[in-house]
């Protein structure tokens, strides 16, 4: 029987959530707004999707430790994947022979594709860049591989992509502005070739990729350069890769603004929760992120408590869920079972605690968008942040639950 605590659950019950209906056209619709924080409805042809949202990664096809259905059933509207990863297996060609990601790996919805130019930056030992492209040697065999912008476009039409992202290259930081520049410039280059290998198709869309570090500046002029291309949509690159958060906000404070008011903003690779409400509060859209799947993976498990770390011994006999609201498989899963499947290396733990991350991204998210729409988006992020600080609930807080 799933628990409910201050209500939450059967406010969260009520709010929108993604569906399958489809549209000749990608586009995003304004629904409401709170100072600089958006609410809306991203339309795809696979779907439309209620923003902000949180988007699971699904590297090579899967979003580790959960079938289609268990991903649906966190609430999820959209999942990605990833060109470089997917380019080396099982192939962009035996995708496309396979009906496409969709059909490949059960997901009707939307499916948005990284176009490898993440990896420019995260096997830098492993790559050689020049103007025209990217060779990689494979991290699996050692094979040489190629991507350009137009192979990478190429590739994420044959997976089917619902959203493509445009190769870029995604400098670490810190660097010097001098190389910050320089990767801009390429990237802005790169982004004007893989729009024009983009094949138009009805509810299909590009995602160009503002890059330039934390150089205001050099921000401005890669918006202007994508901006006058044409996507239908913009992503914010570059950030949550070594600035810290307080950086990269600042970043945003002066990037979200440049960006075109009636087009979807993506921030990429973020974050924690925190990061996600300081995002959606500087006027950003979409995101994804590694961190609540490898968190789960790990045994650490994100509530409105703040993070817990299921391996503590302080576990072993408590016996209540792992949050007063939980939901799904977790409502009647003990915080001591769990530890007990992470000390004995159980797969059925990381399993667990991916879906409950994942699900509490996705409740976290209607939660901002709620607020956003009735105004009190300010008063919400207060009481997230009181509550995250506060740590876990005590017995005297949420009595632990007596068996015979």
């Amino acid at each position: 029987m799933t628990q409910q605590h201050d209500g939450l659950l059967s406010q969260d019950q009520a709010l929108p959530r993604p569906d399958l209906t489809p549209s000749d056209r990608l586009y995003w619709q304004e629904e409401g707004r709170c100072s600089q924080a958006r609410a809306g409805w991203l339309h795809t042809r696979h779907g439309r999707v209620p923003t902000p949202t949180f988007m699971p990664v699904g590297t090579v096809g899967t979003v580790k430790g959960m079938t289609a259905d268990a991903v649906r059933a966190t609430g999820a509207g959209v999942v990605l994947g990833n060109t470089y990863h997917l380019m080396l297996r099982p192939g962009a060609d035996r995708v496309q022979k396979l009906g496409g990601l969709h059909r490949m790996m059960d997901w009707p919805g939307p499916i948005l594709t990284d176009s490898g130019g993440f990896q420019v930056m995260s096997l830098g030992p492993l790559r050689k860049m020049d103007e025209d492209g990217v060779t990689f040697r494979s991290h699996i065999d050692g094979s040489s591989h190629r991507l350009t912008p137009e192979i990478s476009t190429d590739i994420q039409f044959k997976l089917d992509a619902t959203i493509s992202m445009a190769f870029d290259e995604c400098p670490a930081l810190p660097a010097t502005k001098e190389r910050l520049e320089e990767s801009m410039e390429r990237s802005m280059r790169w982004a004007a070739r893989s729009r024009e290998a983009f094949t138009p198709r009805p509810g299909y869309g590009q995602f160009g990729i503002v890059q330039g570090g934390t150089e205001q500046d050099l921000r401005a002029r890669s918006v202007k350069a994508l901006t006058e291309i044409g996507f239908e949509g913009y992503a914010i690159g570059g950030l949550a890769v070594g600035e810290g958060q307080e950086l990269m906000f600042s970043t945003l404070d002066f990037t979200t603004p440049l960006l075109p008011q009636d087009k979807p903003r993506y921030l990429m690779g973020v974050g924690t929760p925190d990061d996600l409400l300081g995002s959606v509060m500087r006027g950003c859209d979409m995101f994804d992120c590694v961190m609540p799947s490898r968190a789960g993976r790990t045994a650490r498990a994100y509530t409105d408590r703040g993070p817990l770390n299921l391996r503590n011994a302080r576990f072993a006999e408590d016996t209540r869920p792992l949050t007063p609201h939980e939901d799904g498989p977790l409502a009647r899963t003990s915080r001591a079972y769990l530890h007990h499947l992470f000390r004995a290396n159980e797969m059925l733990g990381p399993m667990l605690l991916t879906w409950h991350n994942l699900a509490y991204y996705q409740r976290l998210m209607r939660r901002i968008r709620a607020a956003i729409m009735n105004g009190t988006l300010e008063a919400l992020a207060e009481q997230l942040r009181a509550d995250w600080a506060q740590g876990d609930w005590s017995p005297e807080e949420w009595p632990l639950p007596h068996y015979s």
